[in-house]
């Protein structure tokens, strides 16, 4: 399935605040989604987006409400999730209101913690998974300032509160991240998900470039969300889902793909399979129905990714069974033995005649012999090595739906044209 551009903007957050359920509820889309719940003693906020949105989010806020702010809940402590809320405390400060109650699970705490010691680290990463985005905030990944939560739930307990005439349910389940709480709003059946549900796209499981996620309790925290009936449903991203039919539909079809993945990786690391053979039967196995339904768009999160999740759930880093892989050599040493047997011109024809065949992907590993193993006295050889490379690369870009993997293809064509650039200048 296609990913549009209008896709992905929507995925951002790239579209008008929409009030629903009788004008009681409030879904703003600001990169993550921000829902707001009036009651007659003031206001439910749940989740904040990150820095940079942060007056937007305040606008919107009060375009809808100039009740005060009573509590605020963070699905989870990712940097598009709770860290927009400069304005709020500005309101705060210069009206003499309270704070607002701030929610959040006990993992977020350590979460906060990790990104503070690793806050560069976070940063080129985050800058490598949004490298196509030209407005990618540096402030956005900051975690050094926080506004901590002030009502902590531990472990796996559910918490609930009122205000005003409305009741509030909070629930922790593991699943993108080990801290993310979803809330339900049963008054007006609405579901609160955070990251455990973004529209349209397969859940984001198996980040290349991020740590463990949780398929099976994904699975389990949606199940749960389905015994609720809701009407609605505010995703962490992307546009609401309205409709008892809609919201039933999003949430049993992830269910079933977390755990269709689980249950096929697992049966086939019983019959004592490699990741490889493993990865490749996942991809022939794939159910039709969830290839191209409509709330499980390869936009972002993939199948692909999700493989690797529940592999690395059980599996050390010794992924091939091949002990030559246990202690490796250097690519570059090993490219440069391969060229002591065939020069690098060969290598290239073979690469040429690979990807005229359409096997693009063998095409790049042979091409990885001449640039890795190559002296710098074959510039042309070199330069025609990176050119192809190049090519084919930008062909996957077009063809890939998944965000991130664009990325990383990108990122790959931006250092080619670095090293073609450098080459010539020689």
């Amino acid at each position: 399935m296609n990913t549009t551009e209008e896709d992905m903007q929507k995925w951002f957050g790239n579209f008008s605040a929409k009030t629903f359920a009788d004008d009681i509820c409030l879904i703003i889309g600001a990169w993550a989604n921000i829902g707001v719940i009036k009651t007659e003693e003031g206001l439910v906020v749940f989740d904040l987006s990150n820095r940079v949105y942060h007056r937007r989010i305040f606008n919107q806020i009060r375009k809808f409400s100039d009740k005060q702010i009573k509590y605020v809940i963070y699905s989870h402590g990712h940097f598009d999730h709770c860290f927009g809320y400069a304005s709020i405390i500005k309101e705060v400060n210069v009206k003499g209101w309270s704070m607002p109650q701030i929610i959040a699970h006990e993992n977020i705490l350590n979460r906060f913690e990790k990104y503070r010691k690793l806050d560069r680290y976070h940063a080129w990463i985050n800058k490598q998974q949004f490298s196509s985005l030209s407005n990618l905030p540096k402030e956005g990944v900051y975690a050094h300032e926080t506004l901590d939560p002030t009502i902590i739930i531990h472990g796996n307990n559910n918490y609930e509160f009122k205000l005003g005439n409305f009741s509030f349910e909070l629930y922790h389940d593991k699943g993108e991240t080990d801290d993310s709480l979803w809330m339900y709003f049963p008054e007006k059946e609405v579901l609160f998900p955070g990251e455990l549900v973004s529209n349209p796209t397969f859940p984001n499981v198996g980040n290349p470039f991020k740590v463990q996620r949780y398929p099976k309790q994904w699975a389990i925290a949606i199940e749960k969300m389905l015994e609720k009936d809701a009407e609605y449903l505010v995703p962490g991203h992307g546009p609401l889902i309205e409709g008892k039919k809609n919201v039933k539909e999003a949430l049993l079809i992830r269910a079933e793909v977390l755990n269709f993945i689980y249950d096929e990786v697992v049966k086939r690391l019983n019959e004592g399979k490699w990741f490889e053979q493993i990865y490749h039967e996942m991809l022939e196995i794939y159910p039709e129905k969830f290839k191209n339904h409509k709330f499980l768009t390869p936009s972002y999160g993939c199948y692909r990714f999700a493989i690797h999740a529940v592999y690395r759930l059980f599996h050390g880093w010794y992924t091939t069974g091949n002990p030559t892989d246990l202690f490796p050599a250097k690519s570059n040493e090993i490219a440069k033995e391969y060229l002591e047997i065939n020069n690098e011109e060969q290598y290239l024809n073979h690469a040429k005649t690979l990807y005229k065949e359409g096997k693009s992907q063998l095409a790049l590993h042979i091409l990885d012999i001449v640039i890795k193993g190559s002296f710098s006295g074959k510039k042309t050889t070199l330069l025609e090595a990176y050119s192809l490379k190049s090519k084919i690369l930008t062909q996957k870009v077009a063809e890939e739906p998944s965000f991130i993997a664009k990325n990383i293809l990108r990122n790959g064509i931006f250092e080619l044209e670095s090293k073609m650039e450098e080459l010539q200048r020689k």
